[in-house]
């Protein structure tokens, strides 16, 4: 075995590490605009198109829409996410993939812990729609949007991999980058997060899915014959 195993013929693998490092500095550059307060104007502005404008306290909309995108928003809840892995985690390892099974949790594990070690550097406050009482943590990233990016993007890699049909796998990436996306608009549309810290939990997210999927790949690569 190489101390790096990555050869030419590898390019996909050279190309998500720029991919990582792209998000990783597009999440440096949020966090540090965030941090001098340079995005106020743009974070208010934003929020604004979701809000009544008689009584910005409320979303545009009838009741029964923001019920209906709290029900979506619930897709990227730790609750639903942790269920949802403990599932797929079963089901993979009783499927005799443990390999995949143990690269799953990691991925979805570190990227919880990623994200809280984010919020309580930045601890940023929430939006002033909200009830203070209600805050469970701070603002700076959004754990839905990192999370949701996390789970579902790595789960419809693991799907799209698993078929040679290309329209099943559009549908699997198309279908995680949705739920990823409307998740993260949620959290803007009830105004618990500013859109910055929507934009940096997906680069975060997004960042950490891939490079959780670039480090299985390394793995596999350099030890074909011991696989997870």
């Amino acid at each position: 075995m190489t101390l790096w195993p990555l050869r030419l013929q590898h390019w996909p693998l050279y190309a998500g590490l720029l991919v990582i490092a792209a998000l990783a500095g597009v999440f440096g550059i949020i966090a540090d605009e965030m941090s001098e307060g340079d995005t106020t104007a743009f974070d208010t502005a934003v929020l604004m198109w979701f809000r009544d404008p008689a009584d910005p306290a409320n979303p545009l909309g009838p009741p029964w829409l923001e019920e209906a995108i709290r029900d979506i928003t619930s897709l990227g809840s730790f609750s639903i996410l942790a269920l949802i892995l403990i599932l797929v985690v079963v089901a993979l390892a009783m499927s005799s993939r443990r390999g995949t099974a143990l690269f799953v949790a990691g991925s979805v594990i570190g990227g919880e812990i990623l994200s809280t070690i984010f919020k309580a550097t930045f601890n940023r406050t929430r939006p002033d729609f909200i009830d203070p009482e209600r805050v469970l943590s701070a603002s700076f990233p959004s754990g839905h949007a990192a999370l949701s990016a996390v789970v579902y993007l790595t789960l419809g890699t693991i799907l799209a991999g698993s078929t040679e049909k290309t329209s099943l796998r559009i549908f699997y990436i198309g279908t995680a980058v949705f739920l990823t996306l409307i998740v993260g608009l949620s959290r803007l549309y009830l105004g618990v997060h500013f859109p910055t810290d929507v934009l940096a939990g997906w680069a975060l997210g997004i960042a950490w899915a891939l490079f959780a999927g670039v480090a299985y790949r390394i793995w596999e690569i350099a030890h074909p014959q011991k696989p997870l």
